[in-house]
C-alpha cells in the first residue's frame, strides 16, 4: 500500500484536471473539443455547432450512470469534460433534495442539506478526477464584490456556490480563465483578443499547479498545447550547456 518511489510530474493534459471558466459564447467548449479524444458530458445544451461525443445529462442519475460507464474503461476516451459543472451542481442538488424529500436544501437545517450536497458532489467528482483521463471542467463567469482590509473591490470567479468552488479551485490542476485582452491596433483603435489567464490574481481566480506556464495563452487548442508541452520538456542545467575546455 505504501509507495516505494516518487510519482513524476504529469507529462500529459489528459492526466490532468482543469477548471475551465469565462464570459458565454467567449469559446470555451471550441477550446475543450480539441482535446485528445474528448467527450463532452453535456449538461445544457450548446454544442449544436460542434462535431463531438456527447452523452447529454439532464438529471443527476445521468452522470452517475455515465460516470460508472467512463469507470469500466470500456471505450476509448481520454478526455472527459463536464460542459457546465454549474448545471451538473445544481442536479446534484436537486437529487439529494428528492432523495431526503425536501423542497430546499435549507429545510434539513444546520446546514446538513448543504453538507449532503457537497459530500455528494466531491464524492462523484473525485471519483471521475482519480480515473485514468483528463477531466475539464466548464464554468461561467460571474463578478463578485470582495470586501477586504483595505476595502471592496470587483473579483470574476466561476458561477459556483461558494462552497462548490472552493472545493473544485482545491481540487484542480488547472484554472484557466477566459477573457478578451484590449490593445491598440496600429492605427491606436482598440482591438479584443481572446486569451486564457492562467495566474492568480486580486481581479481573477486562476491558477497552474506546474508554475511554468506563461500568464496568458491565445485562447486556441495549438496555443495552449504548445506552452504545455514546454512546461514537460527535459530542462538543460549550466554544467550540461557548458561547452568542454579545451586541453
Amino acid at each position: 500500500m505504501l509507495p516505494q518511489s516518487k510519482t513524476k510530474p504529469k507529462a500529459s493534459l489528459h492526466n490532468l484536471t482543469a477548471l475551465v471558466y469565462g464570459p458565454s459564447k467567449i469559446g470555451k467548449s471550441t477550446w475543450c473539443s480539441h482535446a485528445e479524444k474528448a467527450l463532452f458530458l453535456a449538461t445544457e445544451p450548446g454544442l449544436n455547432s460542434l462535431e463531438v461525443f456527447e452523452a447529454p445529462i439532464t438529471c443527476w442519475d445521468d452522470l452517475l450512470q455515465a460516470c460508472a460507464e467512463i469507470a469500466e474503461g470500456k471505450h476509448d476516451f481520454k478526455t472527459i469534460i463536464i460542459d457546465t459543472v454549474d448545471n451538473a451542481y445544481r442536479m446534484c442538488a436537486d437529487y439529494v433534495c428528492k432523495k431526503f424529500q425536501i423542497e430546499h436544501e435549507s429545510d434539513l437545517g444546520f446546514g446538513k442539506g448543504y453538507a449532503l450536497i457537497n459530500n455528494e458532489f466531491q464524492r462523484v467528482i473525485n471519483k471521475l478526477a482519480f480515473l485514468p483521463y483528463g477531466l475539464i471542467l466548464i464554468s461561467h463567469s460571474q463578478e463578485r464584490e470582495i470586501e477586504t482590509r483595505t476595502g471592496k473591490h470587483t473579483r470574476i470567479m466561476p458561477t459556483l456556490p461558494d462552497k462548490a468552488r472552493k472545493l473544485l479551485t482545491g481540487l484542480v490542476d488547472l484554472i484557466l480563465f477566459c477573457d478578451l485582452e484590449t490593445k491598440p491596433d496600429e492605427n491606436g483603435k482598440p482591438t479584443h483578443h481572446r486569451v486564457m489567464r492562467t495566474k492568480p490574481s486580486p481581479n481573477y481566480d486562476a491558477g497552474d499547479r506546474t508554475g511554468m506556464l506563461p500568464e496568458m495563452i491565445p485562447l486556441d487548442f495549438p496555443s495552449f498545447m504548445e506552452a504545455f508541452a514546454a512546461t514537460s520538456a527535459p530542462k538543460t542545467t549550466a554544467k550540461e550547456t557548458a561547452k568542454p575546455k579545451e586541453k
